[in-house]
C-alpha cells in the first residue's frame, strides 16, 4: 500500500531524529526551560525578523488552537472563523469545551472574505441587543485553508485592518504553514505574517515534526503568567526538550522551508498526473494537499491499493478525496500511483 492520506503519516524527518538521539542523554531543565527552546525561540525570532516576539512550543494544532483562543478571549466572548475553517468542523468542539463559541462566517474557498467580516462586525454592534450575545473577541484564519488555499497578502492585510479598527487580535492557525510560505502562488513572507497577525502558530506536526507547535506572540500581547495557563489546560509539556530540540533543528539550515518546498515539488508532480488521467480537481490547490473527484466505483477500486482521504461527496455518484505530500512522499510512491491509476 502507498499512502497519500495525510503530511503526517510519517514520524519525523532523518534530520530531526538524529538530533533527539544525539541529544537523548543530556540532563536538561524542563517546561520549555532548556537550552535548545531558548535556541530555537532566538531562531524563530530571527526567521520572522521579530526581535521581541513572545515564542511558545505546544504539542498538537489543536491543543494550540484551544490554549490560544482560551486565554486571550474574555468569557463574554468567541472567535470568528470561516463555516469551514479547521476550529469549526475537525476538532470536536475543543473550543467550544472552554466556554467560547465559535462564530462561522460564509467563506470563499475555505478563505473569509474582507467585506463579509467587515459586514458581520458592523451589524453585531449596530444591533441593539448585542449585550445579550456572545462578543466577537477574535478573527481565526488559517494559511493554508482547510482546502489548500491561500490569503493573498491584501488578503490579509485588509483582514489584519478590519481586526485593528475592531481592537480584536487577529489569529493565524499555521499547522501547514511551511506549504503556504513555499507554495510558488504566494506573496506572503513568514514576516508578512509577524507583522500583520497578532498571534500565529508554525506547525511543526504536519511540517516534518515527531509533534509540536511554535506559538508565536508579536505585539507584546502574551496572556499573563500564560505558562501557569497552559498547565491548568493540562497541556504543559514537562520533557519541552522535545519541542526545543525539534523546532531548534527545524530552523536550522532552513530545514522547515526545504521541507514545504520538497512537498510542494511533489504536489506539483501529483497533480500532472491526475491531470494526465483526465481527474478533475474540486479546487485548484497551490499546496501540498490535492483535493480530486473520484466515481465511486474507481475509489473503491483505488482503495485496495492507495491510501487517501474522504473529504466529501461530490454527488451520488462520485466523492470528493484529498492526496497529500510531504517530505516522506518519493517518486517511486508517485509512480506506484500512475501505475494504480493506469490499471
Amino acid at each position: 500500500m502507498i499512502s497519500f492520506e495525510s503530511d503526517y503519516i510519517a514520524g519525523a524527518h532523518p534530520e530531526i531524529i538524529r538530533r533527539l538521539s544525539e541529544t537523548n542523554l543530556e540532563a536538561l531543565s524542563g517546561y520549555g526551560s532548556d537550552k535548545y527552546c531558548e535556541s530555537a525561540r532566538d531562531k524563530i525570532r530571527k526567521a520572522i525578523g521579530l526581535e521581541s516576539a513572545d515564542v511558545e512550543f505546544l504539542v498538537g494544532g489543536t491543543q494550540a488552537n484551544a490554549v490560544i483562543i482560551s486565554t486571550m478571549l474574555s468569557d463574554y466572548e468567541g472567535v470568528i472563523a470561516a463555516k469551514t475553517g479547521h476550529i469549526s468542523t475537525h476538532e470536536a468542539g475543543a473550543i467550544e469545551f472552554t466556554g467560547h463559541e465559535v462564530l462561522e462566517l460564509s467563506e470563499k474557498d475555505g478563505k473569509i472574505m474582507p467585506g463579509d467580516l467587515r459586514a458581520f462586525l458592523k451589524d453585531f454592534y449596530a444591533n441593539d441587543t448585542h449585550e445579550h450575545m456572545t462578543f466577537p473577541g477574535m478573527v481565526y484564519i488559517s494559511h493554508p485553508t482547510e482546502y489548500g488555499t491561500l490569503y493573498s497578502k491584501q488578503e490579509m492585510k485588509e483582514i489584519s485592518g478590519i481586526c485593528h479598527d475592531y481592537k480584536i487580535p487577529l489569529f493565524l492557525d499555521g499547522a501547514r504553514l511551511g506549504y503556504g510560505l513555499m507554495s510558488k502562488n504566494t506573496d506572503v513572507t513568514i514576516s508578512d505574517i509577524a507583522e500583520l497577525c497578532d498571534v500565529f502558530y508554525i506547525g511543526g506536526t504536519k511540517v516534518g515534526a515527531l509533534c509540536g507547535e511554535a506559538v508565536v506572540f508579536t505585539k507584546g500581547n502574551k496572556p499573563r503568567h500564560f505558562m501557569t495557563s497552559v498547565k491548568k489546560r493540562g497541556a504543559l509539556l514537562a520533557k519541552g526538550r522535545l519541542l526545543g530540540v525539534q523546532f531548534d533543528t527545524l530552523f536550522t539550515d532552513d530545514l522547515y522551508f526545504r521541507i514545504g518546498s520538497y512537498a510542494i515539488e511533489m504536489a506539483e508532480k501529483l497533480k500532472e498526473i491526475f491531470k494526465s488521467h483526465g481527474l478533475n480537481f474540486y479546487i485548484d490547490s497551490p499546496t501540498n494537499q490535492q483535493f480530486v473527484i473520484l466515481e465511486n466505483d474507481r475509489m473503491e477500486k483505488m482503495k485496495e491499493k492507495v491510501v487517501f482521504s474522504f473529504w466529501e461527496k461530490y454527488d451520488e455518484d462520485h466523492t470528493v478525496v484529498r492526496f497529500a505530500t510531504s517530505w516522506s512522499t518519493t517518486d517511486v510512491d508517485l509512480e506506484e500511483l500512475k501505475a494504480v491509476l493506469e490499471e
